[in-house]
């Protein structure tokens, strides 16, 4: 589904100078590097990469993300190229913490990411795209942005749940490409997403965000954990109640794994655990 707006005239000779994008520094959590972040530095980065039209991809990553990731050579490679990998779970921004001393004040969750780059987007007339979801979650999604953000320019479109043949990806750049949006919002579920971004990077100059649950959650498909559950790491508790046949088995299998790599991790020497990472462009 495709939801064409009117893009706003910019007059090129009045535009502010933009500053230097600065990425914040990774540090290695198994054999991800994870962004030690918070939601104003990288909404700040994130929106200093729209305005200039800068090809860049951020993706938020809990525990299930970071194993899937970290035992798949290919993908962890692609995702270890990411300008930004968000501590998206609690037990991830712990990892920082225990690992590397990052003392972070909160994670940065994809759906509150979500929210607050578009409020950016919004202050500073930049177009968002959203790519994936259904065409109901999809069009219940645009309508609770534009009502919270009044002024953000979007353009949307739900793609089929099969690979897209070569003419359909392309026709799908070229909508991306003409909607002129500096944000491109992902929406796909892990890890498709993240190989999504990965293989249009050179095709979409903008910032891929890749933000998982965020479009059922804003759209009102799906309830998110009360807010003393995700403080305390135990929001896959609440979505295991909600979805105990499809969830069940990934949360057997990727918490315990994502425990026993930390506390290997951890007991190596801190030169072979730590890998950090700064880009300034």
């Amino acid at each position: 589904m495709n939801i064409p707006l009117e893009l706003p005239s910019i007059d090129a000779g009045s535009a502010p100078a933009v500053p230097a994008i600065c990425w914040p520094d990774k540090f290695r959590v198994y054999n991800v590097l994870v962004s030690a972040t918070n939601y104003q530095e990288l909404t700040e980065a994130i929106i200093s990469c729209a305005k200039r039209k800068r090809s860049a991809i951020v993706s938020c990553h809990a525990v299930h993300a970071i194993v899937t990731a970290s035992e798949d050579s290919d993908l962890c490679k692609q995702v270890n190229h990411f300008e930004a990998v968000t501590p998206d779970g609690q037990p991830v921004r712990w990892a920082l913490k225990w690992l590397h001393g990052k003392r972070l004040n909160e994670r940065v969750y994809g759906p509150e990411l979500m929210l607050r780059v578009c409020g950016a987007a919004a202050d500073n007339a930049i177009p968002i795209y959203l790519y994936g979801g259904t065409e109901s979650v999809l069009r219940d999604l645009i309508a609770q942005l534009q009502h919270r953000f009044p002024s953000l320019r979007i353009f949307g479109e739900s793609p089929p749940f099969r690979p897209l043949t070569p003419e359909e990806d392309e026709q799908a750049m070229e909508r991306i490409r003409s909607s002129g949006a500096g944000c491109v919002f992902i929406g796909l579920g892990y890890p498709k997403q993240d190989i999504f971004a990965a293989a249009h990077r050179e095709k979409i100059q903008a910032v891929q965000l890749c933000v998982g649950a965020a479009f059922d959650f804003h759209a009102g498909n799906k309830r998110m954990a009360p807010a003393w559950l995700q403080r305390v790491g135990l929001e896959w508790l609440f979505r295991l109640c909600q979805e105990p046949r499809r969830l069940w088995r990934r949360y057997a299998t990727t918490n315990f794994k994502f425990i026993f790599a930390m506390i290997r991790q951890f007991f190596r020497s801190p030169t072979s655990r730590t890998t950090i990472l700064n880009r300034d462009s």
